[in-house]
């Protein structure tokens, strides 16, 4: 058509020949999601300034486009790739990856993050003034974006800090009357017209007294009362909670955000690791209410490991761990994007097998010794549900007499970590996520799908760990479970039987959550994998009336004006 043939002039115009893709095979990384969600896009264009951006967005809203926004490409709920190629109009990715500046305001208490900025790199700036992000491992590691936590109301592993959130944004959106608007909601004067508020940005043109100190939030500041309240009948957070849906926050590509400002924490002193074990439910309730509501300090963090899911990551996520262990997390981004680009080849070339990927690193991590201590080891043979505790400061010693005291009594045990075994049980724990694909990608012959469930259960939960019906039970393969147990924020994946369809299946879970009072998903957005709740979808539409970003995002509409 030659209507898009101008559109491609215009975005080759604005960011160059070489970061205008348009080939299907160099497109395919962008239009496919990390673990969910395929389908074709007109074009890829990355910005490499905020202005280029704002001239890109222009275009395309001027050639009646769909624009999806992508980052990093991390999420896993589909939620920023096509979805199919049943949408009513051509679509076109802007990937933000380019735009990667992190600034640092009012003595590193907050950061500005343009569009592409990383957590990972976050991280590593905040390091030297004794500070840290809103996250520290999870999506860190695998190059996240800033502004995609936010989006995507990511929830973290955090005890003491709530999903991301922030009232402090600069963001574009497409009024009802079809209309491009630049909204500064960041709190910093940067000039009235859309060229030099996006210029001054960029290039730090404004100083402290241009930098608004107001009752705006630039993190959720309730988080740590919410979670205390171990009666609620309500879950702590998740993903439509409209507590949290405000401007940038919640958005879910939506809007195209330009930048947010966030708070920082200061980095702890002190730390210890406890690992627990028991092979009674009951156990973990109870020290979970009891740490909850009577310690002065809360945890840092406190990660559960059933044994079988333990298992499942010691043997299909060990080349994980052993690339992060031995080369830092700084490696992981690199090692995904490789892995992408072998099965995308294996894709094409018939004699290749499928994931080619996972098979090959498989089977070199065959030939690695055992890379978990001794004493782990013990406790994943006597007990059944392992929790990783993490304490700072004055809640070591608190956690210590507590502990000693408790287990004096009680079934279970609990040993205080080394600083190696520390970070070996913390990483085991956050590499189990990979496992269970890894697992389904091996045995894809013999066993059915994959369901990887999100879900948020009522505080006062007191039968947190699963019990499914005889009738669900049996038209399942495996079970991996871990989770958030401070939060009850439960990551509930399953391999279906072979023969089973799990679109049937997913509604039967889903319903045996609802039955219990749970909100789903929990911590990362609705994507393509689960319907958003009525609130939610109200606000997208208020966000963007049109719907021209991200259209069908939670299963909503993918035509033009919602029809």
């Amino acid at each position: 058509m030659e209507k898009n043939k101008k559109l491609i002039s215009d975005l080759k115009n604005i960011s160059g020949e070489e970061f205008l893709i348009i080939s299907e095979w160099k497109k395919e990384p962008y239009c496919k999601g990390w673990r969910y969600g395929k389908g074709d896009a007109l074009a890829v264009v990355k910005p490499g300034t905020l202005l280029e951006f704002w001239k890109i967005l222009k275009v395309c809203i001027k050639s009646d486009v769909i624009i999806i926004m992508q980052a990093a490409n991390t999420g896993l709920t589909g939620g920023s790739t096509p979805y199919g190629n049943n949408y009513d109009r051509p679509i076109v990715i802007i990937n933000t990856m380019r735009i990667n500046d992190i600034q640092i305001i009012d003595k590193g208490k907050q950061i500005i993050g343009l569009a592409g900025s990383t957590l990972y790199e976050l991280e590593k700036k905040l390091k030297p003034i004794d500070r840290e992000p809103h996250s520290v491992i999870g999506s860190t590691s695998i190059g996240a974006s800033i502004v995609g936590g936010v989006c995507n109301n990511s929830g973290g592993s955090l005890v003491k800090r709530g999903p991301a959130y922030t009232e402090l944004a600069l963001y574009a959106r497409v009024k009802e009357n079809g209309e491009l608007e630049l909204i500064n909601d960041l709190g910093i004067n940067l000039g009235s017209k859309e060229e030099d508020i996006l210029n001054n940005l960029e290039n730090s043109n404004y100083n402290e007294g241009d930098i608004i100190h107001s009752e705006k939030l630039a993190s959720d500041n309730k988080y740590s009362q919410i979670i205390r309240q171990i009666d609620s009948s309500t879950p702590s957070r998740f993903n439509s909670d409209s507590r949290l849906l405000y401007g940038a926050s919640g958005s879910a590509g939506k809007i195209a955000v330009f930048a947010v400002r966030l708070d920082t924490y200061p980095m702890p002193k002190r730390n210890k690791v406890f690992y627990l074990g028991s092979n009674d439910v009951d156990i973990f309730w109870k020290i979970r209410r009891d740490i909850l509501s009577k310690f002065k300090t809360l945890p840092t963090a406190g990660d559960y490991l059933h044994r079988d899911c333990y298992d499942a990551a010691k043997k299909y996520s060990k080349d994980t761990f052993i690339v992060i262990d031995k080369l830092g997390t700084s490696f992981l981004p690199t090692l995904f994007k490789l892995k992408r680009k072998v099965d995308l080849l294996s894709e094409k070339i018939n004699f290749l097998p499928d994931k080619l990927s996972d098979k090959l690193m498989q089977f070199l991590s065959n030939f690695y010794p055992n890379h978990l201590p001794n004493r782990m080891e013990k406790f994943r043979d006597k007990y059944e549900h392992h929790w990783v505790i993490e304490m700072s400061d004055d809640g070591i010693e608190e956690a210590q007499e507590y502990f000693a005291d408790f287990f004096n009594v009680k079934e279970g045990d609990y040993f205080e970590c080394t600083k190696k075994e520390a970070r070996k049980a913390v990483l085991h724990r956050f590499v189990a996520a990979s496992a269970i694909g890894r697992y389904h990608s091996l045995n894809e012959n013999t066993t059915g799908g994959m369901l990887s469930m999100d879900i948020a259960f009522p505080r006062n939960e007191k039968n947190w760990f699963e019990k499914l019906p005889t009738e669900i039970n049996c038209l399942l393969d495996k079970k991996f479970y871990y989770g958030h147990l401070f939060c009850h924020v439960m990551h509930l994946n399953y391999i279906v039987k072979k023969g089973v369809d799990p679109i049937i299946l997913k509604e039967k879970l889903l319903n045996t959550y609802n039955v219990r009072g749970a909100e789903y998903p929990a911590e990362h957005n609705v994507g393509h994998e689960y319907e958003a709740k009525s609130s939610l979808k109200t606000f997208y539409k208020k966000l963007d009336p049109n719907n021209i970003f991200n259209p069908g995002i939670g299963g909503t509409s993918k035509k033009k004006q919602w029809k």
